[in-house]
């Protein structure tokens, strides 16, 4: 036999071995997993990760990780394999792929004391359901034509109790201020009323456990904070019960009234059952409480540190002010919301350094390879949104408070160095302290509206100084220790 005869004689075995190689190799690939430990067995790296940290920074045990595997590392988290990013592009593709690639996949402690039907743990159709029944309650013509007068009513009604040279916690004044906006809009609930004052009181046990260990013994937090979620539940089903009575008493010309709460919006406009209706209420009242209330309390801390930023905002604010006195209003209006633009850059740099929502819990549907690494289907993803929002890459000195990197024409008033003062408005590319793609929080202009409204306020009617050392720590959520401690001293601008 020639050699040619011996070479067409193997041609089709080694056709048929190398098309079966490369079959087996596209069906189990090994995988390029990025770097990264496995941690002690099932809880992983779970409690160094966790560990409590200045909210302004990242912490240690990230910081670490990154230096050693890069912005994009494998870890055991929470009893899973999962794989952290702290990349801003593997961020935007994470949420621009939501419900194709990647999906909401919260611990199951979450779901057992938010609710099964909470927006937060739902995932496809019945998340889009209830977040438009949710964007539609808080759309932009209701913003303004409602809410904005309903937020400085309650702001107004917190400022009128701070007493000067009187030391008192900021954290829990912002908390107060929100929850009244939050029980109002949602229930209709009146500040200062025994049904109000006793659902709050629920309600701080329920948050105590939603943050703690899910540990389910008698007179653990987690233990107390599900007691609760069944009085706050059982709360809002009585409620359900008294608007569901009223409607069929009501005649046509009566029963609008029944939409000035989210509750009669949802019986009016929804097909939900009552525990979605449940879940629903009560993962918005702990949504659009605890995240506006840290928040406040973090712009009056950064503030504090920051006197010509606050001398700017009083120009702004008394410029408003003044010009709603010729006209002879008192209200504000969604036209001098507008004007607060430099209020705007103070929000913007509070929500980046303070990071409220530090990552997001999401899961690979199917494989996914990005920048040569694979992330296995089934497999954890979690984009730490603060450590892009602290990534120099993205932001010039970005642990120092800076409003006026936020100014297009990089108009630079706060005595930083202009090598400090990002100009560029391209920087807006990598802020997502709301998160993003079809997962965008629903309240996030409530929330900056609640923000902008506090400030005006707060800068017109006071100056402040923090009464004793305090900041604020990531537990994993956002908390100041001692509660964000000041003491006031009232102004008068002739207003």
């Amino acid at each position: 036999m020639s050699d040619l005869q011996f070479f067409l004689y193997l041609l089709p075995f080694v056709l048929a071995l190398s098309w079966t190689l490369n079959f087996l190799k596209r069906k189990n690939p090994l995988p390029n997993l990025p770097p990264g430990n496995k941690g002690l067995p099932f809880i992983g790296e779970t409690i160094g990760y966790l560990k409590p940290h200045p909210a302004t920074t990242i912490g240690k045990f990230m910081e670490q990780h990154i230096a050693r595997f890069g912005k994009i590392y494998k870890a055991n988290l929470f009893g899973e394999p999962t794989i952290v990013s702290a990349d801003a592009g593997l961020n935007r593709f994470i949420f621009q792929n939501e419900g194709k690639l990647f999906e909401s996949s919260y611990p199951s402690s979450i779901g057992g004391i938010l609710g099964k039907w909470s927006m937060l743990v739902l995932v496809g159709d019945l998340h889009r359901d209830m977040r438009n029944i949710s964007l539609n309650f808080l759309s932009h013509s209701r913003l303004k034509a409602h809410l904005i007068r309903e937020v400085e009513s309650h702001a107004l009604l917190v400022f009128e109790t701070w007493q000067e040279n009187c030391s008192f916690s900021a954290q829990d004044e912002a908390k107060k201020f929100t929850f009244n906006v939050m029980a109002k809009q949602i229930l209709s609930l009146n500040h200062g009323e025994a049904e109000t004052e006793q659902l709050k009181k629920e309600y701080i046990n329920f948050m105590k456990g939603v943050v703690s260990a899910p540990v389910n013994l008698p007179g653990s937090p987690y233990r107390r904070a599900l007691k609760s979620r069944t009085a706050i539940l059982d709360f809002i089903e009585m409620k359900m019960e008294e608007k569901i009575k009223k409607k069929k008493m009501m005649n046509d010309g009566s029963e609008q009234k029944e939409e000035d709460d989210l509750l009669g919006w949802v019986l009016k406009y929804s097909s939900l059952s009552t525990e979605q209706i449940l879940d629903l209420i009560l993962s918005l009242l702990f949504a659009g409480h605890e995240t506006s209330s840290v928040s406040i309390a973090l712009a009056i801390f950064f503030l504090e540190g920051s006197p010509s930023a606050v001398e700017q905002l009083r120009e702004e604010h008394l410029m408003i002010a003044r010009a709603k006195q010729q006209l002879g209003e008192k209200e504000l209006n969604w036209e001098d919301y507008k004007k607060m633009e430099f209020t705007q850059c103070v929000i913007n740099e509070t929500l980046r350094l303070g990071n409220v929502v530090r990552f997001l819990h999401r899961k690979a549907l199917k494989d996914v390879r990005y920048k040569g690494y694979d992330i296995p289907c089934g497999w954890k993803v979690l984009p730490v949104i603060a450590a892009v929002h602290l990534d120099s890459a993205h932001y010039d000195h970005p642990h120092l408070f800076n409003p006026w990197r936020w100014h297009q024409n990089g108009n630079n008033r706060g005595g930083i160095s202009s090598s400090a003062t990002n100009s560029n408005p391209t920087i807006g590319h990598n802020f997502m302290p709301f998160g993003g793609g079809q997962r965008l929080c629903p309240g996030s202009e409530l929330a900056k509206l609640e923000m902008a409204i506090f400030i005006h306020h707060l800068v017109l009617k006071f100056q402040w100084k923090i009464a004793d050392k305090d900041q604020a720590f990531v537990y994993p959520f956002v908390e100041f220790p001692k509660g964000l401690p000041i003491e006031v001293q009232r102004l008068s601008f002739g207003l």
